[in-house]
């Protein structure tokens, strides 16, 4: 006797409910009770299908297919061939079920809300095939032999099997503690954000802004003839899609070669622009970093890398003032993350530096890396500095590193105006000494000459150490990093205008004179250099 009979006779799915067909392989419970869930479903599974199906093609589940699987797919294949209309069988039914009668003029809608659909359905079948390709691995398990069993002259096969089993064991837990995931490899938390309890009010804003701003810091390192230089930071300040290129800021300190004195201003450091630099990159590999400009007097350079991977970069903040809340950023020879805490502080800077510096105060009991070139961010995550000294913790601010990129990205190097002055401020000056010369003078504000370059032109305008330079170009100045811009941007309107480096310009001060209490209004003709500035100390020779 023929057991077909026995078998239900397949239908065609019915107007108000449309359920999906089986499929090999996939659970095909649906709920009854929800007509437009399995709707969408159907809708779903059998998308792909062509428009019209004027004759079905035998695939290898037709062939695996039962007699009355094969004759309820022919009756939907019969089904979508007399309805021939432009939008498929499943989207006409959908669109009943949700809103009434089919309407030609809202297909379009539906149309693309079933697109969506698949694409979600297609990510779900991925992800299936990706989880079913997976195979579970064995749980780790100490192997042990039971008392009654430790003699292994008595059950050598048993301890055979042991040692194995051991040894396999062993194999796969140094496996597991290898991951990066592993406690074992994650190191014990040495920043400042879980070490210092006084930062707890800003701890969740700091760590946003640290793994914000974290993206953007690499580490470089640098060697001469394969002898070692130095290692530093940097920040990614461009990428190239097309030739796949970045573009990376960091300090001259990496390729500075020599530094016999500490005085910056007498000019003696040397730098070598064919040194190795090696770029090391946040998924572990390195890369070669080509030279492309170096400034000396803000310890600037900028190299190029290739990389294929879009790169972030920082934001800028040129805002930042005395006490501010601020985090150092740098990366260790694990490109290990170092974090360090500190609050922004802006006093005079001592002789031998130079006058553009802020300066990052910290906890004596961090841990410090070598960050030059680093950046100092804000809890907002932007960039406020860059590190230029990572032991005196001076930094460069923001306000003169993006004149600085500036004036490089659009004229390929940094000029400067060379005054031929060094200064101190009077407003980081003690209150005492400030209150001081506005009795005396009437004076509260300005930048006192601390030196004055041999045979420079404000020295044959009379300028001494002691004056007071009140105005430049007009404009009153209180700080030296007013100045530094200051220089910046008339530097700016000098190339603007076709003109080069090396070329003389005349500027305009004001300088009180303390000694005769007189002021008065000086033209400086002054030199357009990307050189380290130099103050040629003055002597005389007695016999």
């Amino acid at each position: 006797m023929s057991h077909a009979r026995h078998l239900p006779q397949p239908i065609a799915p019915p107007r108000t409910l449309l359920l999906a067909p089986p499929r090999p392989g996939r659970r095909t419970i649906r709920p009854l009770d929800q007509p437009e869930r399995a709707a969408e479903r159907w809708l779903a599974a059998d998308s792909r299908a062509p428009e019209k199906m004027t004759k079905p093609e035998r695939t290898r589940d037709d062939a695996d297919a039962t007699e009355p699987e094969r004759e309820a797919k022919k009756k939907r294949n019969s089904l979508g061939e007399e309805l021939e209309v432009d939008t498929p069988l499943y989207d006409r039914a959908a669109h009943q079920l949700r809103c009434g009668p089919y309407d030609q003029d809202a297909s379009s809608s539906v149309t693309e809300a079933n697109g969506a659909r698949v694409e979600e359905m297609t990510k779900e079948e991925e992800e299936e095939e990706d989880l079913s390709s997976f195979t579970p691995k064995s749980p780790i398990r100490k192997p042990y032999i039971p008392d009654e069993l430790s003699d292994p002259t008595v059950y050598p096969e048993i301890h055979a099997a042991f040692e194995d089993a051991q040894a396999k064991y062993i194999e796969k837990l140094c496996r597991r503690t290898a991951l990066f995931t592993s406690k074992y490899r994650r190191k014990e938390a040495r920043s400042c954000l879980f070490n210092h309890e006084h930062l707890h009010p800003i701890r969740e804003a700091a760590k946003r802004a640290v793994l914000h701003a974290a993206k953007s810091v690499i580490r470089l390192s640098s060697s001469v003839e394969g002898e070692p230089l130095t290692n530093c930071c940097g920040l990614w300040i461009d990428w190239d899609r097309e030739s796949k290129t970045g573009t990376i800021l960091t300090t001259a300190h990496l390729i500075r070669s020599k530094h016999p004195v500490e005085d910056h201003w007498i000019g003696r450091d040397e730098y070598d622009i064919k040194a190795n630099v090696t770029v090391h990159l946040r998924d572990g590999t390195t890369a070669e970093g080509h030279y492309l400009y170096h400034q000396e007097h803000y310890d600037l350079a900028f190299f190029k890398v290739r990389v294929d991977e879009q790169v972030q970069f920082p934001y800028f903040n040129g805002n930042v003032h005395c006490g501010q809340d601020v985090f150092r950023l740098g990366r260790d020879q694990s490109m290990d993350l170092r974090i360090t805490h500190g609050r922004v502080e802006y006093w005079n800077p001592a002789s031998v530096e130079r006058y553009h510096y802020m300066y990052f105060l910290h906890e004596q009991d961090d841990y410090l890396c070598d960050d030059d070139g680093g950046p100092v961010i804000d809890l907002e995550g932007k960039v406020v500095g860059l590190i230029n000294n990572h032991l005196s913790a001076s930094f460069v601010p923001s306000s003169i590193l993006e004149k600085c990129v500036g004036l490089w990205t659009k004229f390929g190097c940094i000029p400067r105006l060379h005054l031929g002055m060094r200064f101190d401020s009077m407003r980081l000056l003690d209150p005492i000494n400030v209150e001081k010369m506005w009795r005396m003078h009437n004076i509260e504000d300005g930048l006192i000459v601390e030196e004055v370059s041999k045979d420079s032109h404000a020295e044959k305008r009379g300028i001494c150490f002691g004056d007071i330079i009140e105005c430049f170009n007009g404009k009153r100045i209180s700080t030296t990093i007013e100045l530094e811009n200051m220089l910046l941007v008339r530097c700016k309107d000098h190339f603007d205008q076709g003109n080069k480096l090396n070329a003389k310009i005349n500027v305009s001060i004001q300088v009180f004179h303390p000694e005769e209490r007189l002021r008065r209004t000086i033209n400086l003709n002054v030199e357009v250099s990307d050189h380290g500035e130099i103050i040629t100390k003055d002597s005389v020779l007695f016999n």
